[in-house]
């Protein structure tokens, strides 16, 4: 067995070169790892890997993969206690605190999902053996290889009044269109594709659900991002808009992108199809297994890091315009500080409370999805009392770095940009782009709503808080109380019986 260096940004930007299909802006942007839409962006989920690379971080980063013998990422990893899982997830948030949690599908994230839903493989196994051989197959050389997989696993929006089969000919989802000994051929589109312009490969499952007759979109697979027919419609590139990483620091190098992924006649082979026209097992691969637990619980991790990151921010903004000693100031700080430290608290919790699933430990289930809830509230909540906290000073700033070159101006700008703290003009006005860039810019409504709805809308969140809490211990509280008196205030003989 004979392992490989562990991947670093060098492999990672080279396995990028593959001629795959992306547009933006009505042409096709060729090499995404020098195209101005996406170059910056790309380096930086590639330097994720010079971090895990790095002697320094290696043992807490990665793991000896059982079969290849390459140290590989820890996202990766089946932990079988408590323990293996608590070392998991201190690579993740190292690994998140490289972008302060902007990347909402940085690798960690799918790697998560394809390892929970492989710690279900017996539900594979029952439902197709060779299926599920398929499917393990391709978990093994996706972490031997340290792969940064995207997914596709909504429809477009279209018409929501009607099922797929009432489009008729209006229908743009991906369906099954033909199947032959090799493999089947699909036609349509999926989203969101984040990340997919870095990402290796895509994943395609089935995650809102089916209806038992819609068997030609009950298909899970995972295809190269080169695949032949494979078309990748970009969003508008916020970086491509920055000015300079001065002006927008976290549009410049931050913006994961977003994509429509469309399928024209994309012929899928057997050993990279997982579900087959199953509208149950497309359900069950997510909601049968860890699945869905590990990919939210590693969503969890990283929204508690950037929920740290806002809250650092707030304060550094309210000690530079001098309102950190105002008491209604303190309370609002005091308040985003209890939010932020309710999400990583929980995020404990859903260690210490978790279970064994046969061999493996995963997270509590309640407690991901009561954190989801909370963190889907909290996050707008947040950004909107930054900007109550920051007033003018988000808007009183230099038109770009470029004014500073302006003899005139940057005399100008010197005198105005104050701070209560000592700061100099350039870094106070550093510290007000980089808030207005998480909380105001294009970039930062993108955010918004990215964090509002990855995890579905507010309703479905709560449905599956609804659908895991323990409500018979609750109502069996309420019981305990209730049966020790009757309608004349005498005692129950219920509580009679008691010990």
């Amino acid at each position: 067995m004979t392992s490989k260096p562990i991947k670093n940004a060098a492999e990672h930007l080279a396995s990028l070169k593959d001629g795959r299909t992306v547009y933006i802006g009505g042409k096709l942007a060729g090499d995404v790892t020098e195209h101005p839409a996406f170059c910056n962006s790309v380096r930086t989920a590639a330097k994720l890997y010079d971090y895990q690379a790095d002697p320094a971080n290696a043992e807490v980063m990665t793991f000896e993969s059982p079969t290849s013998g390459r140290r590989v990422n820890r996202a990766w990893q089946m932990p079988e206690s408590y323990e293996d899982l608590v070392i998991r997830r201190k690579a993740l948030v190292a690994w998140a605190e490289q972008h302060g949690g902007f990347m909402g599908r940085s690798p960690d994230h799918l790697a998560s999902a394809v390892t929970g839903q492989l710690m279900g493989l017996d539900i594979f196994e029952a439902y197709d053996k060779d299926r599920a051989k398929a499917f393990w197959d391709y978990y093994v050389h996706a972490r031997d290889n340290d792969l940064y997989l995207t997914y596709v696993i909504i429809n477009p929006q279209v018409d929501r009044s009607k099922s797929a089969a009432d489009l008729e000919n209006n229908d743009p989802m991906m369906k099954i269109v033909d199947e032959d000994s090799e493999g089947v051929t699909v036609r349509g589109a999926k989203m969101l594709g984040t990340s997919s312009i870095m990402a290796n490969e895509v994943f395609v499952a089935h995650l809102q659900p089916l209806r038992p007759d819609e068997v030609d979109y009950a298909l899970c697979c995972a295809l190269p991002m080169n695949t032949k027919g494979l078309k990748v419609l970009s969003r508008k590139s916020f970086e491509q808009h920055a000015v300079s990483q001065f002006d927008d620091p976290l549009a410049s190098h931050y913006d994961e992108n977003d994509a429509l992924m469309y399928f024209d006649d994309v012929k899928v082979p057997w050993d990279r199809i997982f579900v087959h026209r199953s509208p149950e097992m497309c359900r069950r691969q997510f909601h049968d297994t860890p699945g869905h637990i590990y990919q939210n619980y590693q969503a969890q991790i990283r929204i508690a890091v950037k929920l740290k990151f806002l809250v650092g921010l707030a304060r550094g903004i309210c000690e530079t315009i001098g309102t950190i000693k105002i008491p209604s100031v303190a309370d609002a700080l005091g308040k985003m500080a209890a939010q932020a430290a309710a999400v990583e608290n929980m995020m404990w919790g859903m260690e210490a409370k978790g279970q064994q699933w046969g061999r493996y430990f995963v997270p509590d289930r309640h407690a991901v999805y009561a954190a989801q809830t909370l963190t889907q509230e909290f996050y707008p909540q947040i950004i909107n009392t930054i900007r109550e906290l920051s007033g003018g000073a988000l808007i009183m700033l230099p038109s770009s770095a470029a004014d500073f070159g302006n003899p005139e101006l940057s005399e100008i700008i010197e005198k105005v940009q104050v701070s209560a703290d000592g700061r100099k003009d350039t870094d106070r006005i550093k510290l007000m782009k980089l808030a207005w860039d998480a909380v105001g810019s294009e970039f930062a409504g993108r955010h918004t709503q990215y964090e509002m709805f990855y995890a579905g809308a507010q309703f479905v969140t709560r449905a599956h808080s609804f659908r895991t809490y323990d409500w018979d211990k609750a109502s069996s509280l309420v019981s305990t109380v209730a049966d020790r008196y009757d309608l004349d205030g005498s005692i129950a003989e219920a509580a009679l019986k008691e010990p």
